[in-house]
């Protein structure tokens, strides 16, 4: 398999972290989007990362697809995500308020980079939306003991988390305040010390 995209898009990271953990052998192509954008248009007319090309060919384009396609090679006790109710829906909304987090910093970013004029509307319902989510994803894992969010082992919704709060530090530097969210911040530095987190790793590059 072919995982398309830079490991600084917490999307590409996720998916490269799940498949680490699988131990699922893949190439990887760390191409831009922007320096890129012809080679991934290639794969995916939307442009977007990360793009995950099968073995058979078949071109896969939204992360938690990706995901669940990986889920499909394993086990079932082995999944990253639960099979049985209600743990399922409670991981599959963590990670979802994960990547929902990370989505509106990339808006954020992109907002602030790329406009000349920035729209304050936006930039405030930005903010407000990833410290909404903050909050709520705080008092969630808080209420956890368990090494990982639901329990002894590792899930896709823990690889969500981390994944986006690596990019909401790097691409937004000292918009959070941390020490205000201490079960989060001790959750993603206990996992950025995993080797598959520390080989599926890149510094944020800011788009040329």
């Amino acid at each position: 398999m072919i995982l398309i995209g830079q490991y600084d898009s917490p999307f590409v990271r996720r998916v490269g972290i799940a498949m680490t953990l699988y131990g699922i052998v893949f190439e990887h192509r760390p191409w831009s989007t922007f320096g890129d954008a012809d080679k991934i248009r290639a794969y995916n007319p939307l442009t977007r990362v990360p793009t995950l090309v099968l073995d058979s060919g078949e071109v896969l384009i939204e992360s938690h697809l990706m995901l669940d396609y990986l889920d499909s090679l394993v086990a079932a006790e082995d999944r990253m995500f639960p099979v049985a109710e209600p743990a399922r829906r409670r991981a599959l909304k963590v990670a979802a308020l994960a990547t929902g987090m990370a989505d509106k910093s990339v808006s954020l970013f992109y907002e602030r980079r790329l406009h000349r004029e920035t729209s304050d509307v936006w930039v405030n319902r930005c903010r407000a939306q990833i410290s909404g989510v903050l909050a709520d994803l705080e008092s969630d894992r808080a209420e956890h003991a368990t090494p990982y969010w639901f329990g002894d082992h590792i899930g896709h919704a823990d690889i969500a988390v981390a994944a986006a709060m690596r990019f909401l530090v790097e691409a937004h530097q000292g918009l959070i305040d941390m020490t205000a969210y201490p079960a989060l911040a001790a959750h993603s530095a206990r996992l950025e010390t995993m080797p598959a987190f520390q080989t599926i790793s890149q510094p944020f590059i800011a788009p040329a």
